[in-house]
């Protein structure tokens, strides 16, 4: 302020001074006033052009002034360089918790007073067969039309989530969304998304589970019962006790297959991993299951009935690295299972094949009646069954699958199932090749029959 004081005086007494000396004292009035004028004139062009500058201050340069201008301009620079530097912080704030909202498992979609998109993550793009960027401003009720969705959003009561089916939901892969409302800032609203179809799964598993293992459980004990009480109040001959205790004695069996399947089934999945120390000669494995698969057969049909065609292939040089016995009790299920579903007369295959990876595959063909595509994906369920008169008849607790999916998983292998309605079914492990060692020359197995053979 001193400064703009001092050049306003230094001009009136310099134009002032011009004047007395070229006209007198009217000069230097005169001058005086000219010199007041000229720097008033200055002065309104430094501020114009500081103006200016404030107007726009990213299109044009700071302009370089002095004194009170000077300081202002000087002043102003600062501020609008923090106010940048604290924008360029703000935005880069922002962009981290966007990433970090996109980053979400869940779908998160934000929505304005009047119900329109403001911003949606990938996620929940997914679930409701978003646009992230053409269905912005959109209307949220336009772009979701399910009834559930309608009434939830349309009510008020929002404190509370709604299941839904998915975009891509269909009826032989069901998809289920948890959706909820939450009300921030004016009016606004947060719209939450998860996919809760493994959830709901898993819950339908577990209900399937108990209700299973009441009802397969309940059934033997209802028999074993009903004999009990025949026991207890009649009098039979020793042949009539015999064939009671006898039919007895196949229900409890059939619990105790029951408890053995389903105490394999919690240890192989609180176990961890099987590791290499033990190694079994693929030749033994394929000597058991022949031994099992033909004993099975002879025993499920009657004496009159054309016997099944049972051929097992003669394995390659190789051993497997694992649980002998989950691996035993894996390839032994597929054998039963082949055998218990196989019509009288019907033929059952055994290979092995050495893929070429280094992978070991064993396979079970067989020519029973064959499984509907729809029930594919779930034969691997504990106690899941196509038919289930016909699994209870021929004896099957309904688990041996799961067990062989559980055992494959554990080896670091897989379970394939390939069927065929009306013309048999194909179940296959594949062992990893991490799990397979060539051996020198096969191991020669007493009772084994490489040979196609009849039971």
């Amino acid at each position: 302020m001193f400064w703009r004081i001092a050049t306003f005086v230094f001009s009136q007494l310099t134009a002032g001074a011009i004047g007395w000396t070229l006209a007198g004292l009217g000069g230097a009035l005169l001058g005086a006033f000219l010199g007041s004028l000229v720097w008033f004139v200055a002065d309104l062009v430094r501020g114009t052009r500081f103006i200016r500058w404030l107007r726009d201050p990213e299109a044009r340069p700071a302009p370089t002034l002095h004194g009170l201008w000077g300081e202002a301009a000087d002043r102003s620079r600062r501020l609008l360089r923090a106010r940048e530097q604290l924008v360029a912080e703000s935005e880069r704030r922002l962009q981290a918790f966007l990433a970090a909202l996109q980053a979400s498992p869940n779908g998160v979609t934000l929505l304005d007073g009047q119900g329109r998109i403001e911003w949606c993550n990938q996620t929940a793009a997914g679930h409701f067969g978003f646009d992230p960027q053409r269905d912005l401003q959109q209307q949220i009720g336009n772009l979701v039309r399910d009834p559930v969705f309608a009434a939830y959003y349309t009510g008020n009561d929002h404190g509370h989530e709604v299941i839904m089916p998915g975009r891509d939901s269909s009826p032989g892969r069901p998809v289920q969304l948890s959706v909820q409302l939450h009300p921030y800032g004016e009016g606004r609203r947060l719209l939450l998304s998860r996919d809760v179809t493994a959830l709901a799964q898993a819950e339908a598993m577990r209900r399937d589970f108990v209700a299973n293992v009441s009802h397969e459980i309940r059934t033997p004990l209802t028999v074993l019962g009903g004999f009990v009480e025949t026991l207890q109040s009649l009098q039979l001959d020793e042949a009539e006790r015999e064939r009671y205790l006898a039919l007895m004695a196949v229900q409890a069996d059939r619990m105790q297959s029951l408890v053995s399947d389903l105490l394999t089934l919690s240890r192989l999945e609180g176990s961890p991993p099987p590791g290499f120390s033990e190694w079994i000669p693929a030749s033994v494995l394929n000597a058991q299951c022949e031994e099992e698969g033909r004993a099975l057969s002879a025993v499920l049909l009657p004496p009159t009935a054309p016997p099944q065609v049972l051929r097992f292939q003669a394995p390659p040089a190789v051993a497997l690295a694992g649980a002998v016995n989950e691996i035993r009790s894996a390839l032994s299920n597929l054998v039963s299972n082949a055998v218990r579903y196989t019509p009288a007369g019907g033929q059952i295959d055994v290979g092995w094949q050495l893929l070429p990876d280094g992978r070991v595959m064993f396979s079970v063909i067989d020519t029973g009646p064959g499984i509907a595509p729809e029930h594919l994906p779930r034969l691997s369920e504990r106690f899941y069954r196509v038919d289930r008169s016909r699994s209870r008849e021929s004896g099957g607790t309904g688990l041996g699958l799961a067990i062989a999916k559980h055992v494959a998983q554990r080896h670091g292998g897989e379970l394939r199932i390939a069927s065929t309605l009306g013309q048999g079914s194909r179940f296959a492990v594949v062992f990893p090749a991490s799990r397979v060692r060539m051996l020198a020359a096969p191991t020669p197995v007493a009772g084994s029959t490489p040979a196609t053979a009849g039971r």
